[in-house]
């Protein structure tokens, strides 16, 4: 089954994507490196609650 996760900016906390994963395949937390208009630069983004 696929769930919405909400990924966060690990540099300023802003939460900038929301995207969907599969939790029997990935159950641990997705980081991914993702474009922050804030910085202008691509920074890690982690999966939050």
């Amino acid at each position: 089954m696929r769930v919405k996760v909400t990924l966060a900016c690990t540099e300023t906390g802003d939460r900038n994507y929301i995207t969907t994963k599969n939790k029997k395949k990935n159950p641990e937390r997705l980081e991914l490196m993702k474009y922050s208009p804030r910085l202008k630069k691509h920074t890690l983004h982690r999966e939050t609650k």
